[in-house]
């Protein structure tokens, strides 16, 4: 019998504490496998800042590990996610985590070019950030994949509680049942005309007036976030 190469020793290795960290989260079955590129963030203070900071990381707009080889490994399960990193094993709930995504743009590059990035809170409210596709085309597989998985697994929860009566926060944006709101302003939805982004700002238009909401980049789940907004643009407008 021929003996394992180190290299196969500790892929399996490392395949079993990924197993073993999906187990005690309770992740169940293993659905999908992909190489990506990530890093952790050095900041401290929230993702905000972190978000902030990717820019400087790094000559050209960029971290080092935006133009690197995939030097993690993704694997997405029934009820969340772990990224192998640097010899540690983050695993990401879909119904608590919160990821926001954000655009990079390389130095000199064209107003489309770039690339998306997402910033994932992990059980440990660790932050990681994964490298996704270019800004403006089609998304990598795994970047679908994990927000619809987040979208099931949050936007039930987030609509019964807004039957409830309560307040959702997305950043600097808030949202009832009843209204839409930014800091001091309030709008019924029956008067929303238009919800947008421009410049990477979240606008709101009520009678013939935008009123700007803050960047769309601090905004948690956005895809869970414009699920809401479309849900209840459309009864308010009945």
């Amino acid at each position: 019998m021929t003996a394992a190469t180190p290299r196969a020793r500790g892929a399996e290795l490392l395949l079993a504490r990924i197993s073993a960290a999906a187990g005690r989260a309770r992740l169940g079955r293993r659905r999908a496998t992909y190489p990506v590129t990530a890093h952790r963030p050095r900041a401290r203070r929230g993702p905000f800042r972190a978000i902030r900071l990717l820019a400087h990381l790094a000559p050209g707009g960029g971290s080092t590990a935006s133009r690197a080889s995939p030097n993690a490994r993704l694997d997405l399960y029934e009820h969340g996610a772990t990224v192998a990193l640097n010899g540690r094993i983050h695993v990401v709930r879909y119904d608590t985590t919160s990821m926001f995504r954000h655009r990079t743009r390389s130095r000199g590059s064209a107003p489309s070019g770039g690339s998306v990035r997402h910033t994932l809170t992990d059980v440990d409210f660790r932050y990681l950030v994964l490298r996704g596709g270019p800004d403006g085309g089609d998304p990598l597989p795994w970047e679908a994949e994990l927000q619809r998985a987040v979208t099931r697994a949050q936007l039930p929860g987030a609509l019964a509680a807004l039957r409830r009566g309560e307040r959702l926060s997305f950043g600097d944006v808030w949202l009832t049942g009843e209204q839409i709101g930014s800091g001091g302003r309030r709008t019924p939805w029956s008067r929303v005309q238009r919800i947008g982004v421009q410049e990477g700002v979240l606008v709101v238009t009520t009678g013939g007036a935008e009123h700007r909401c803050g960047p769309v980049s601090r905004i948690p789940n956005p895809f869970v976030f414009w699920a809401l907004v479309e849900r209840h643009r459309t009864d308010g407008a009945r």
